[in-house]
Order: C-alpha cells, then sequence, then structure tokens
C-alpha cells in the first residue's frame, strides 16, 4: 500500500526506548496503523500493522486491512485502525460489554481513550473517563462521557459512585496499572472486568483478592500488537461488521489533535511524549490532502 496516512501511538515511543520491540518476524520500522492505497487495485483502505507503518510504502496481511469507510477522508482515516480496533477488542471482546452497559477508561483524552468513550456510545453503552489534564474534561465530554474526571483533583472512584451509586461499573479499560487498581475493584460491578492495556504507573501493584472474590470479578491482561495473524484476522472482520458502518454513517469519528508531515515526525513523537495531545496525533505522507 502507498501510505496517505499513519497514526502516532504511545507504543512507538516504547519501541524507541527499547521496552516494546515488535513480535518475532515483524518490521522494526515504527507505525501499527495506516490509511493508503493498494497499489495492485487501487483501493481505499485502512491497515493495522505490527511495525512498518510510519513509511512511504507498506505490505500488510490481507486480513488486517480493510476498507477506508465512506465520508472518511484519507488522512483521518489513520486514525482508526488501532485506536479503535483497542476499543472494540477491549469493550467487547475481552470486557463483554454490551448495550446498557457502563465502561470507564482511564486516559481518556488520548486517542484510544475518546475512541473507547464513542464505542461505547455507539453500542448503546454509558462511558465514564478520566484525565489528569482540566483542560481535557471538554475534550473527554464532547465525546460522549457521562463522567468526565480529573483524576489530580478528585477521587475517580468517588466521581464515579457520585453519580452512578457503588458497584456499578461493568468494564474498566486502564492503560495506568499499579496507581489505579485499587479503585478499579471498587467500582467494579459484581461480575466486571477489568482490562489493562499498559502499565504506565508501574507494574506491581498489592491486590485485595476478597474483594476481587467477592465480586467474582475478573482482571484481564490485553495486547493487541503481539496476536497472532489469524487471530487479528478474525477480530477485524467483526470490527468491519459490528463498528465500522458506525464511521459510514457519521455516528463515529476520528478525535484528530494535529497532523505533522512526515518530516517532521519528531515533534509529533515528542507531542506525545509531552502527554500535549488530546486525540490521535497523525503523519501525513506524500501529497496526502490536510483533513477536513
Amino acid at each position: 500500500m502507498k501510505v496517505a496516512a499513519s497514526g502516532v501511538n504511545r507504543a512507538d515511543l516504547s519501541q524507541i526506548a527499547g521496552r516494546y520491540p515488535p513480535p518475532p518476524g515483524e518490521p522494526e520500522i515504527l507505525g501499527l496503523e495506516i490509511s493508503g492505497t493498494r497499489v495492485d487495485s487501487g483501493e481505499e483502505v485502512c491497515a493495522l500493522l505490527a511495525g512498518g507503518g510510519h513509511a512511504e510504502y507498506v505490505a500488510a496481511p490481507r486480513g488486517q486491512v480493510f476498507p477506508r469507510p465512506a465520508g472518511v477522508d484519507a488522512v483521518s482515516a489513520a486514525g482508526i485502525p488501532e485506536a479503535f480496533l483497542t476499543a472494540f477488542v477491549n469493550l467487547v471482546c475481552e470486557g463483554g460489554l454490551a448495550s446498557g452497559g457502563r465502561a470507564l477508561v482511564h486516559a481518556g483524552a488520548s486517542g484510544v481513550g475518546l475512541a473507547v468513550i464513542r464505542t461505547a456510545r455507539y453500542l448503546g453503552a454509558s462511558a465514564a473517563a478520566t484525565t489528569r489534564s482540566a483542560a481535557k474534561l471538554e475534550a473527554i465530554r464532547s465525546a460522549g462521557a457521562e463522567i468526565a474526571i480529573d483524576s489530580t483533583a478528585e477521587s475517580f472512584a468517588e466521581a464515579v459512585e457520585g453519580r452512578w451509586g457503588r458497584n456499578a461499573v461493568d468494564v474498566v479499560l486502564d492503560p495506568v496499572g499499579a496507581a489505579t487498581l485499587a479503585d478499579d475493584l471498587r467500582v467494579l460491578a459484581p461480575l466486571g472486568r477489568v482490562v489493562f492495556l499498559a502499565t504506565l504507573s508501574g507494574a506491581s501493584a498489592a491486590l485485595d483478592l476478597s474483594a476481587l472474590m467477592g465480586k467474582r470479578a475478573r482482571l484481564i491482561g490485553s495486547m493487541l500488537r503481539s496476536r497472532p495473524r489469524e487471530e487479528k484476522a478474525r477480530l477485524i472482520a467483526r470490527f468491519r461488521d459490528e463498528i465500522l458502518p458506525g464511521f459510514s454513517s457519521g455516528v463515529l469519528s476520528v478525535a484528530i489533535d494535529s497532523v505533522f508531515p512526515a518530516e517532521r515526525a519528531a515533534e509529533a513523537f515528542s507531542r506525545m511524549a509531552a502527554n500535549a495531545n488530546t486525540g490521535k496525533i497523525l503523519l501525513r505522507w506524500g501529497e496526502a490532502p490536510a483533513p477536513g
């Protein structure tokens, strides 16, 4: 595929730092998602990758390529694969979220966080989200969160309980890790699930097993990049059927923070490293027009 745009992800920063190597046999070039054009057919597509996306051309397994939704421009579409597949896989396939359910996501103003909120709402569920920046609360509300929490100013558990009551959250998506585990369990409903996506605050934490057992809850570790290609193909087939139509109808959209030309990629990575972004940071390649 000739790449129109690629999405910047925190995984890129982890790989640069030497903490997140690509799976065996996958490219060492950075980049986990792209939009572009198939060279053989001219079809406008998006692709989920295990590496190699920040480049002018990329190859991907057929099962990880899907059509660019009608009405979504070529650059904005690069923000769909990693963020929205992460949202779908962990809310639905891992978390079992259904219409009428309630989800909580930490780092809610990130590209993934905003995708989680929008996906939950699309599924007919309610969403709560945390951020460590008061300036990002409005973006969380605009995405559809019923509860937007500045976790530097108040306890997220108390904020959730004040609005939804105790033991009210069916699924928690948590990229924070150690610092939030105890209160994740506190707000969780019976039979609820906490899905860990990363360990930004550390990987080792004390666990109250009695709380876990009392709620018959589940703690789930989840990574998308390391899954076998066959499993990714099955997940993407479901995503095409269950989520992708939301983009064509205009109900779902990508929250874009900024778009950088490829030659300014270092600025894009620095912006993410500084936690300055609200939504997706994208790199534009070649002559792809700006979004909008």
